[in-house]
């Protein structure tokens, strides 16, 4: 069995990594066993109603600390880094905003290597900033697997579906924007919109993609097509 001072007191996980408009959001909570709400899971097993409330309890509950780290398309779309670094920096960030010493973290793993991972994250948290000496362990699945990273996986969830839907109102005279991901039409059909309307990409999106790279060629094939 494991000892308790070994027992993880974080949890952290990301989500948005592979959309093409929005940003990445990473997030850590730090809690007792017995502050996690009952019914937690990964959040893509959960009914938006349901992260929302489980949001909401776990910011209320005073034994509960949640770090969020938003990795912005600016930095993502940046030629000097990568998604796999982007995504240790997430969770090194996040797990920062709320690391104490000699805390035990549990990641839900980004990388094929788990053990890679895991150190990259616990190096990360130190570049974050914080004076915090924490142990990682990372494990693919691991939001379908504990409580406490399955309630990272849910406020990574719920700040980045807040996020698009702030940029769906931001963005409306385009029409909708859809759930950003590359296989949803609605937003393929709305970066269209956006790039024959303007001749060129939204903030929003992620312009380093290959999604945005096929909207401007199809774009500028159309133009060519008129004269």
């Amino acid at each position: 069995m494991t000892a308790d001072s070994d027992a993880p007191r974080i949890g952290s996980d990301e989500a948005g990594k592979g959309p093409v408009i929005g940003p990445m959001v990473a997030a850590a909570v730090r809690a007792p066993p017995g502050a996690i709400p009952d019914g937690v899971d990964d959040s893509k097993r959960l009914s938006p109603a349901r992260r929302e409330s489980i949001t909401a309890a776990l910011r209320e509950c005073d034994a509960v600390a949640v770090g969020v780290a938003v990795v912005s398309t600016d930095r993502i779309d940046d030629p000097a880094t990568d998604m796999n670094s982007l995504t240790v920096a997430g969770h090194a960030e996040a797990v920062a905003a709320v690391a104490r010493d000699g805390d035990s973290v549990l990641a839900d793993a980004g990388d094929v290597s788990e053990s890679r991972f895991a150190r990259r994250v616990c190096e990360g948290v130190a570049d974050a900033g914080s004076d915090a000496s924490v142990r990682v362990r990372a494990e693919h699945g691991a939001d379908a697997t504990y409580p406490l990273v399955a309630a990272a996986s849910v406020i990574a969830k719920v700040e980045r579906d807040t996020r698009i839907e702030a940029l769906a109102t931001e963005y409306a005279e385009y029409g909708p924007i859809g759930s950003g991901y590359p296989s949803d039409p609605t937003t393929r059909d709305f970066l269209s919109r956006y790039v024959g309307e303007t001749g060129a990409l939204p903030a929003c999106a992620r312009a380093s993609w290959s999604t945005s790279a096929d909207v401007l060629a199809a774009a500028e094939q159309s133009a060519l097509s008129e004269f």
